[in-house]
C-alpha cells in the first residue's frame, strides 16, 4: 500500500486529462470531498492546540504582497492581462485544505500545517475581496459581498469541518477518535478531488483555448516558475523555523479548486490555467517527495 502512494497522485492526473468530460459533469463533488478530508484531518489533531507561529507571517506576506506586485511590474511591461491576472491568483491563492495530509507524510508537525490551512485562508478571503475591488472583472461588486462569497465558500469547506471536529473533541471523544482512525483515507480522497479539479479545467482549457494558445503557453511556463520559487523559497524559510517540510508545503502547495473559482468569477476565467497547471506540477512533485522520503525510509 504505502509504494501505491507514489502513483497514487500520477494517476489521478492523468486520468482528469483522459476523462475532462465526466470531470466537468461531476466536479460538483469536490467541496463535499474536501470536506471529509478536513474533518479526517482535524479530528487526528488536539484542535485546542493549534497556535499561530512566526513562519506563518513570511507565507503570508510572500502571498500578500508577491501577487500584487508581480501583477503590477507585468502590466508596466504590458504583458497581457490573462498571464498576469494567472499570475496574481496563482500567487494569492490560498493553501490547500489538505496540506497536512503530504505534509504529515512527511515529516512535518500536524499542528503546525493545521494552524496554518485555517488563518491562511482567512486571510486570503479577506484580502482577496479588496484586490479584486480594482483588479479583475467585478470592480463594481461591493467589498462586503466580494468578502462575504469568498468567506462563504471557504467557511463551508474548512470551517465547517474545524467546528464539527472541536464540538466532537470536547463533546464526544470516542466519536472523535473513532473518525481518526481513517485519517489514512484523506490521501486517497485527496486523489479523488485532483482528479475532478483538474478534469474541470482541462475541459475548460478545450472549450475556450482556441486562438489564446500563446497566453495558455506562457501560463504554464510561469506555473512551472512559480512552483519552484514557493516551494523553494517556503523550505528555506522552514529550515529556518526547524520545519523544512511545513514551510515548503505550506507555501507551495495551494488550493487550485479555490484558485480556479476566484479566477473564474472575479477574473478573466482563462487565467484559472495558470493553477491548472500549477496543480499538475504541485502534486507532480509531492508524488516524488512521497517517493523519495520512502525510499530513505528504507535505507
Amino acid at each position: 500500500m504505502q509504494k501505491l502512494k507514489s502513483y497514487v497522485l500520477p494517476i489521478a492526473i492523468v486520468l482528469g486529462l483522459l476523462l475532462h468530460d465526466y470531470c466537468a459533469a461531476l466536479s460538483v463533488v469536490v467541496p463535499y470531498v474536501i470536506f471529509t478530508i478536513l474533518l479526517l484531518t482535524f479530528s487526528a489533531v488536539d484542535i485546542r492546540k493549534l497556535r499561530f507561529k512566526p513562519l506563518f507571517i513570511w507565507i503570508i506576506l510572500f502571498q500578500v504582497l508577491v501577487s500584487l506586485g508581480s501583477y503590477y511590474v507585468l502590466k508596466l511591461l504590458s504583458v497581457n492581462e490573462i498571464i498576469a491576472e494567472g499570475i496574481l491568483i496563482g500567487v494569492l491563492c490560498p493553501v490547500a485544505a489538505s496540506v497536512a495530509v503530504v505534509s504529515t507524510m512527511l515529516g512535518a508537525d500536524r499542528e503546525t500545517v493545521t494552524s496554518y490551512t485555517v488563518i491562511g485562508n482567512l486571510v486570503v478571503s479577506v484580502v482577496a475581496p479588496v484586490y479584486f475591488s480594482f483588479i479583475g472583472v467585478n470592480q463594481d461588486m461591493p467589498f462586503l459581498e466580494s468578502f462575504l462569497q469568498i468567506l462563504r465558500r471557504i467557511g463551508l469547506v474548512i470551517g465547517v469541518p474545524f467546528f464539527v471536529a472541536l464540538f466532537l473533541q470536547l463533546v464526544w471523544p470516542k466519536a472523535n477518535h473513532f473518525i481518526s482512525r481513517f485519517k489514512g483515507l484523506a490521501f486517497y480522497l485527496w486523489a479523488v478531488a485532483l482528479f475532478f479539479t483538474l478534469g474541470q479545467t482541462i475541459h475548460f482549457i478545450f472549450i475556450n483555448g482556441e486562438g489564446n494558445w500563446y497566453s495558455i503557453l506562457w501560463l504554464g511556463v510561469a506555473a512551472l516558475a512559480f512552483c519552484v520559487i514557493q516551494f523553494g523559497l517556503g523550505k528555506w524559510i522552514g529550515h529556518k523555523y526547524g520545519d523544512t517540510i511545513a514551510g515548503g508545503q505550506l507555501m507551495g502547495q495551494k488550493n487550485s479548486a479555490m484558485g480556479i473559482w476566484m479566477a473564474n468569477h472575479y477574473l478573466l476565467p482563462l487565467a484559472s490555467v495558470f493553477l491548472a497547471f500549477y496543480s499538475v506540477f504541485q502534486n507532480l512533485f509531492n508524488s516524488w517527495q512521497i517517493w523519495y522520503y520512502e525510499k530513505k525510509k528504507k535505507k
